[in-house]
């Protein structure tokens, strides 16, 4: 495997979740979702209407723009998530093989 290609990391669709969770979590437009969570256009919407019907996300109309936006339920999401990687953390105490970038910033 070139450095290149070991530079890309395969991530879950956990992840991919937890991503789309924490960039709405203040609401956000579809496309700031896309780029900050390096999806596709198709990718996107599979995962927003998969959300939306989890009911993990809401759509809200601002200013005549789309808005997503991280429920209640979806925090919840993010914080067991958050909560597994941190039992993951401690009990194998190996960040590496962690998929997510914030769980250095849990305390």
């Amino acid at each position: 495997m070139s450095p290149e290609e070991n530079k890309r990391k395969r991530r879950d669709r956990l992840y991919i979740i937890a991503e789309i969770l924490d960039i709405a979590k203040d609401g956000t437009l579809k496309t700031q979702i896309m780029y900050k969570a390096n999806l596709s256009f198709s990718q996107l919407n599979e995962y927003l209407n998969f959300l939306v019907n989890l009911n993990f996300l809401e759509v809200k109309e601002v200013n005549g723009r789309t808005v997503y936006k991280t429920t209640e339920k979806g925090f919840r999401y993010l914080d067991n998530y958050k909560e597994i990687l941190q039992l993951l953390k401690n009990t194998k105490n190996n960040l590496k093989k962690l998929p997510i970038n914030w769980i250095n910033n849990m305390s």
